[in-house]
């Protein structure tokens, strides 16, 4: 059994993605990684609220987005139906870096 932590696990599953992804998928991945041996095809159930919260508490740290019908909510309105991204400020933290060309260099 892995010990990844559902944090790190979470912002690695959306870092890897081009898109936003369903909780549901993250759960079910998450499932995967950690208790590979577990027979239960619906034992993600029981990491489907802990990745919501977690979601939660990363989009009120910026971290994380939560999209409603494909529009960032605040974490006070997501509610039913969500989907998850990386914010943008944490999705290429090198791209923030100015790039030095040749016609920039003194």
């Amino acid at each position: 059994m892995s010990t990844v932590p559902l944090e790190t696990f979470l912002i690695d599953h959306l870092r890897g993605r081009a898109g936003s992804a369903d909780p549901v998928a993250v759960a079910r991945a998450f499932q995967a990684a950690t208790q590979p041996e577990n027979p239960d095809p619906e034992a993600w159930h029981r990491h489907l609220s802990a990745v919501r919260r977690m979601a939660l508490r990363l989009a009120g740290e910026g971290q994380v987005e939560i999209l409603r019908k494909g529009k960032p909510v605040a974490p006070a309105q997501a509610r039913g139906v969500i989907r998850l991204r990386l914010a943008p400020e944490t999705v290429t933290p090198e791209s923030t870096t100015p790039e030095c060309t040749a016609g920039d260099a003194p």
